[in-house]
């Protein structure tokens, strides 16, 4: 079983920056992909950004040139540097881990519990 916990949310002023961390924990698995999503009060969940196990990233549109993902293989563990935050940015931010667990070589998708995240003066 593969857990991930995040941690960094919190209230920042507009334009202000938060770094949010998701350490996945566990025996006998890899991740390949790590991803961040977000849902805002009565709003479906939305894709923010993606990196993938060579180090590749995506970011959705909304948060390009402000957000960056990242991941440190060694300790499982993928980031998000949040700049320039802005009101419609706030919302509960989930860590997404696409892992292979061993011996069965089986891929599942892991959520984590979301950090809230909020944007205000």
């Amino acid at each position: 079983q593969v857990q991930l916990v995040e941690s960094g949310g919190g209230l920042v002023q507009p334009g202000g920056s938060l770094r949010l961390s998701c350490a996945a924990s566990g025996s006998g698995f890899s991740i390949n992909a790590m991803a961040w999503y977000r849902q805002a009060p009565g709003k479906q969940r939305e894709w923010v950004a993606t990196v993938a196990s060579g180090g590749s990233t995506n970011y959705a549109d909304s948060v390009k040139g402000r957000f960056t993902i990242s991941r440190d293989s060694a300790k499982n563990t993928v980031y998000l540097q949040m700049y320039s935050l802005k009101p419609e940015d706030t919302a509960v931010y989930y860590c997404y881990a696409r892992v292979t667990t061993y011996p069965t070589y089986y891929a599942s998708d892991y959520w984590g519990q979301g950090t809230q995240v909020t944007v205000s003066s």
